[in-house]
């Protein structure tokens, strides 16, 4: 099983991305993909400070630890605007190769509408460049997400059919996160000679 580590990039307490992280790190224990020491990062709930101000409350290094112990990621950004949030993209800014590099990511958008795809073609594009985090080609987006994911059980065919295709995509990431362990592990003993992406 995986250390997994579920980041919620709203900048909202208890947001919807809040809500579909628990969902997907309850459902990565149940399927024996994500190890029990697995943890949610909720950047609303207990938020960054916008880069480069002082962390005055000492909040990045716990988040730091949790990424050095995790073996792949889930990142989950709703679309604000058609634009990933502040949030998700402040947490790029302190993130960086050690922490992130090379480890399997699965890339979730949110949207209360029917929009969702914007988030993940921004990070796609702009959120792995000086971290090297590996986003595998799956992704999930998660449309009307206040109608889905609320209860035990699916309460309409939408929601069963996001539910099915979360456990396809987290059983993917399973995959990649076992194979870029070694490449990982190779690529990170070697002295870098360029720190940051072109």
């Amino acid at each position: 099983m995986l250390n997994l580590a579920v980041i919620a990039g709203s900048g909202r307490p208890d947001s919807q991305s809040k809500k579909v992280a628990q969902y997907l790190l309850a459902r990565s224990q149940a399927l024996q993909i994500a190890s029990p020491d697995s943890q949610l990062i909720d950047l609303g709930g207990d938020p960054l400070p916008l880069w480069p101000s002082e962390d005055s409350q000492q909040r990045w290094p716990v988040i730091e630890q949790q990424l050095c112990k995790a073996e792949a990621l889930i990142v989950i950004s709703p679309e604000w605007h058609g634009m990933a949030t502040p949030a998700i993209k402040n947490f790029f800014l302190y993130a960086n190769q050690a922490l992130l590099g090379h480890k399997a990511t699965l890339l979730v958008g949110i949207s209360a509408g029917v929009g969702g795809a914007y988030p993940i073609s921004e990070l796609r594009a702009s959120g792995y460049k000086n971290c090297r985090i590996g986003y595998i080609p799956e992704h999930l987006i998660i449309r009307q997400v206040e109608t889905v994911l609320n209860q035990a059980e699916p309460e309409s065919d939408a929601d069963q059919r996001i539910r099915t295709r979360a456990d396809y995509a987290l059983k993917i990431l399973h995959a990649y996160a076992t194979a870029l362990t070694p490449i990982r592990e190779a690529l990170l003993q070697q002295q870098p000679n360029f720190a940051t992406g072109m």
